[in-house]
């Protein structure tokens, strides 16, 4: 009965650590309808909304939006053309918080729209954003990235023509597999390093950057590698308990 209880218990423990969390009702915030034109003018939104712009053909277009630790971001771009055009090659590029290009996983980046196509579609999967990383190394990390989109290669007869398009956002969750024995002491984003107050100043200075993932920054301290941990060590306890009760034997021998 002891042991049964004990692995009732662990169960329940196991399966109210791996139930999905409740999603948020609260409405989001509208996304944005315009785009920047460079690092310091990009646009933010929220991953899962879809941002939009209208533009025009040789533009660079500029959008930013926050990553923590753990997820592993898609960005994808739709760019509607106009009716009349000749072939146009259109690109997606993200960078980090230091503004360091990340390479795709995988995803088409970089593709050329036939003479006269309604639209063009792309997309880039980062790597899995990890809390710490080596200085030297060039892994995303925590905080701001930027996406921007322009056209390459574009026929001087196209350059100016109207362009729609949207950008969006979605990350998957890759929990312990991704974590690692270190956490930054901040996020790289804008403003970050002016936050603090100084003697001279009544009131901290202005932040740059506005967005913060839903639950806080470095949210991605709890992971499934935990549950994993503790099922393991209560298995391992009731196959010790399991072991000692058939190998105890029948206890001393009558007459001795």
């Amino acid at each position: 009965m002891r042991i049964t209880r004990t692995l009732t218990a662990a169960l329940l423990m196991l399966g109210c650590a791996a139930a999905p969390a409740v999603a948020d009702d609260a409405p989001k915030d509208e996304a944005p309808t315009r785009a920047g034109t460079s690092f310091r003018t990009a646009t933010e939104f929220e991953q899962g909304q879809e941002a939009t712009a209208k533009a025009s053909a040789g533009d660079y277009l500029y959008w930013s939006f926050p990553a923590d630790a753990g997820q592993r971001p898609t960005v994808a771009a739709t760019v509607k053309l106009p009716e009349t055009h000749a072939a146009e090659t259109w690109r997606i590029d993200v960078y980090d918080g230091l503004r360091r290009r990340q390479a795709c996983q995988y995803g088409a980046q970089t593709r050329t729209a036939a003479a006269d196509a309604a639209s063009v579609e792309l997309a880039c999967v980062l790597r899995t954003v990890r809390a710490w990383s080596e200085p030297w190394a060039n892994d995303p990390l925590p905080g701001t990235y930027y996406v921007r989109l322009t056209a390459v290669n574009l026929a001087t007869g196209d350059l100016g023509l109207p362009v729609e398009t949207s950008v969006r956002v979605e990350s998957k969750d890759i929990g312990g597999a991704a974590a690692v024995d270190g956490s930054l002491g901040e996020p790289l984003v804008p403003g970050v390093a002016v936050q603090a107050k100084s003697d001279s100043e009544e009131e901290d200075s202005a932040v740059l950057s506005s967005l913060d993932p839903e639950d806080g920054w470095s949210s991605g301290w709890w992971s499934d590698r935990w549950v994993w941990t503790a099922l393991g060590g209560v298995l391992a306890a009731l196959a010790g308990v399991g072991g000692y009760a058939l190998t105890r034997g029948a206890g001393r021998p009558p007459g001795v």
